[in-house]
């Protein structure tokens, strides 16, 4: 490896756009990273957390060793050890917990702090599949709307971003483009020159949301209502493409019948959007070509998320934007990139195929109560204490006595300060790994850049010591990096991914796949077509039919509160970091000035916002970017020693269960608010 020059990389956050990026070393050392220009999509642009990944790669707090605890749990004294001891403890305490509890005892929490498929879900697979451990669902993030916009379309199958420069209309749903998807913004911006309207429908009007050409605002969990109200005026007004609805979909004449339910009227007391702008936004969507939706993630984190994708999804086939460039929808893309997991993962190695499930979103209860009851918790790639919902909870869990939790992470997170065993990870810049995009079409491999910080190691590196300390002789455990992938594009059955190869990546590290777009052949519905009324979801007891239901009403409190993302940080990434903590200034909550008033609220109070689950403090911010009945903040912010814990956002999340995909509810929670007298 060149101590000196300039590298291709990759982005390895969890963030749809996975920008290629050029590292400049110095001295062995990473001094610079930009953006790649010949990357075909994100083109040079990068955004502000990624420029500045060199102070996060040598932030002076970034764990060096591994580290045994020497003080109470959530203290966060630790002692220096060795590796060799490290694996052994670790090791030693799940052999003892094998024979005791069996290998359920045993649960792994992970997520996409690093979205390489190598460390994400690759040999860590391969360890809890041969241990048996408790199984993982991952539905933290996307999983209630992934599975909604697969009974439409039936599977993450959306327009090409690329083409997207030839949109006359963006309809921004729920996503704030600008923080979380900043190459769609920059695609927008390039038809916008060509005449393009930009939309967005949001509950909070953020940086997207003031970009726009009109935005939008819509009271939390009504979208789907929405949806069907633009529905009932394009049907009612003869804007939907009659051939296209025949042709490729089913159900498209129930639908005509079932949305005349869903007059403006109705939809607008629903949704806080006025009768004139359900009218203007629907004539609009009927009248441009190509309209295109960037449906978001925040739609999906509700109560009834799945449903409300789904019925987003039904729209573009009502007025036939599939079949035009640049028209569609997106909500991922991941269906076009499917390698061959099974090689990757081998779940042919879990002898107990029905060892238990546990969703990631019931953390806290799954400590607290599970029966049988966790013994011992591997966390790596996420930091449950700050991310997961109903974070006390999930506190108290971490806690109890007789849970041997092990965190490897770059940083002493929360969830670290309450490990019995922490070890140090390497970031991406040090493995080899590929990655796959939820957004655009292209692969990606890395290559390491530096060598491993201190003592750390990658995921990948980790899991293979473990399997030779439990005696795991398989082969699987002894592939490197390079055979992994090799196996990973090997008997894809993708015909996307046909030609490519592990040893494609040695002409070029990034590839296109061949998209067979939608509308080429069968869709992988029942039907083969768009299924605006689906008997799977008849069969499995939903509604066949894009449906509003209301949220949960959980408490009488008064105002719905949203905890979305903010410019500065990526979930908890970036929130322990001096700089992203100095961009971003303050942990806020956005307050309607009607709903401020009555409280006796300034812009700049001090402001208490709890209900039963906890509280937070937090400074407000008084206008119109939110409706009445509405608050909302951004980020989740680190503890400090400053704050503590006041400002823990998800401490105030519900971790009720979507009605679909086992999804979260964050932005279904509701709170009180009132002014702190002593600043």
């Amino acid at each position: 490896m060149a101590s000196d020059g300039v590298f291709q990389s990759v982005c390895s956050l969890d963030c749809p756009d996975q920008c290629g990026l050029l590292v400049h070393k110095k001295n062995g050392k990473i001094v610079k990273v930009e953006g790649d220009p010949d990357h075909p999509v994100t083109q040079g642009n990068i955004c502000n957390k990624v420029r500045k990944m060199a102070g996060r790669i040598y932030d002076p707090k970034r764990l060096k060793y591994p580290m045994r605890r020497v003080g109470k749990k959530g203290e966060g004294k630790f002692e220096r050890i060795s590796w060799e001891e490290a694996i052994q403890e670790i090791t030693d305490n799940w052999k003892t917990l094998i024979k005791q509890a069996g290998p359920e005892s045993i649960l792994p929490y992970s997520f996409y702090g690093n979205m390489g498929r190598l460390n994400s879900e690759g040999m860590d697979r391969r360890f809890f599949n041969r241990l048996g451990a408790s199984r993982l669902d991952q539905t933290i993030c996307n999983s209630a709307g992934s599975e909604g916009y697969k009974y439409t379309m039936g599977g993450s199958i959306g327009t090409d971003p690329e083409d997207t420069v030839h949109t006359k209309l963006f309809i921004m749903w729920g996503i704030n483009a600008a923080s979380t998807n900043m190459h769609q913004v920059v695609l927008a911006q390039k038809a916008r020159k060509n005449g393009a309207k930009i939309v967005v429908i949001d509950v909070h009007k953020n940086q997207t949301g003031r970009w726009a050409d009109w935005y939008i605002p819509v009271l939390p969990g009504t979208d789907s209502a929405l949806a069907l109200g633009m529905m009932h005026i394009l049907f009612a007004e003869n804007m939907t493409d009659e051939a296209f609805l025949e042709d490729y979909t089913v159900g498209h004449k129930a639908l005509r019948e079932h949305v005349k339910q869903y007059d403006p009227a109705t939809v607008s007391a629903i949704t806080g959007v006025p009768v004139q702008d359900i009218y203007r936004l629907a004539r609009m969507y009927g009248e441009a070509s190509p309209a295109f939706i960037r449906i978001g993630n925040g739609p999906q984190h509700h109560d009834n998320g799945g449903m409300c994708i789904r019925t987003i999804s039904c729209l573009p086939a009502l007025t036939g934007q599939w079949l035009v460039r640049g028209g569609g929808a997106i909500k991922g893309n991941s269906h076009y990139l499917r390698f061959n997991k099974n090689a990757l993962q081998r779940p042919d190695l879990r002898k107990d195929k029905k060892n238990r499930v546990i969703n990631m979103n019931l953390l806290g209860q799954a400590l607290l109560e599970s029966n049988p009851p966790i013994r011992a918790l591997y966390v790596y790639n996420s930091n449950p204490a700050l991310v997961a919902p109903d974070s006390h909870k999930v506190r108290r869990g971490l806690m109890r006595d007789g849970v041997f939790t092990v965190v490897h992470d770059l940083f002493l997170t929360e969830t670290a300060k309450y490990a019995d065993i922490v070890l140090p990870a390497a970031s991406s810049f040090e493995n080899t790994d590929f990655y796959t995009s939820y957004w655009h079409h292209y692969i990606q491999k890395h290559n390491p850049v530096t060598q491993p910080y201190e003592e750390s190691k990658s995921n990948m590196a980790v899991f293979k010591l473990l399997a030779e300390a439990m005696g795991f002789d398989e082969q699987a455990f002894k592939d490197n990096e390079e055979e992994m992938i090799r196996q990973a594009f090997d008997q894809t059955n993708n015909p996307n991914l046909e030609g490519i190869t592990s040893d494609s990546f040695n002409e070029k590290l990034y590839i296109k796949a061949d998209i067979k777009l939608p509308f080429q052949g069968e869709l992988p519905t029942p039907s083969g077509k768009i299924e605006l009324y689906s008997e799977t979801m008849e069969k499995k007891g939903y509604p066949p039919l894009p449906t509003y239901a209301p949220l949960v009403k959980d408490s009488n409190l008064p105002f719905l509160f949203v905890p979305g993302p903010n410019h500065n940080f990526l979930n908890s990434t970036f929130s322990h970091n001096d700089v992203h903590i100095k961009l971003e200034k303050m942990p806020r909550l956005y307050m309607n000035k009607a709903d401020a008033s009555e409280l006796g609220i300034e812009n700049g109070d001090p402001v208490r916002i709890w209900n039963d689950r906890g509280e937070c403090r937090l400074t407000v911010s008084v206008g119109d970017s939110v409706l009445p009945g509405v608050v909302v903040s951004q980020g989740l912010w680190a503890d400090s020693p400053e704050s503590g814990i006041k400002q823990l956002v998800n401490a105030l999340t519900p971790d009720r269960i979507a009605d679909m995909g086992g999804g979260a509810t964050f932005f279904s929670g509701r709170v009180n608010v009132e002014k702190i007298a002593d600043r």
